[in-house]
């Protein structure tokens, strides 16, 4: 994988499919000394991921066409990113919503609208404790 989970250097695929969301999410991260990959679509992110496995995927759920929770069993069925951890991206507040995303075997959850402030931190805890 590519860096070494502390933060500086390790890589990042984001899937998010609003270009907004996408820029802040890989400007922020950049700035904090990440390397960033970008899909619009859980199709793409698949294909990245297998291409060439990042340390962490931050995957939005409510994507076009496939939608984050079949992308995570996709990863999770391949043996080349089975291991990658997964973090879900959404502004699906309500505590169901929350047990569902992680019974459906995502590491992490982050909450819609992302914190720019939290975001960097985030990242580092997930990569320290994958």
């Amino acid at each position: 994988m590519g860096g070494q989970g502390t933060g500086v250097s390790a890589v990042v695929l984001v899937v998010e499919d609003n270009a907004l969301n996408l820029k802040l999410v890989r400007d922020v991260l950049t700035y904090a000394g990440y390397d960033v990959r970008a899909a619009r679509t859980a199709e793409e992110g698949i294909g990245l991921a297998v291409a060439e496995p990042p340390d962490l995927v931050l995957m939005d759920i409510d994507l076009p066409g496939m939608d984050g929770m079949e992308a995570l069993r996709r990863l999770r069925d391949d043996p080349r990113t089975q291991m990658i951890p997964v973090a879900a991206v959404t502004a699906l507040a309500m505590a169901a919503d929350r047990e569902r995303v992680m019974h459906a075997g995502f590491d992490a959850f982050l909450e819609k609208p992302i914190s720019v402030r939290d975001l960097p931190g985030q990242v580092r805890e997930l990569l320290l404790h994958r």
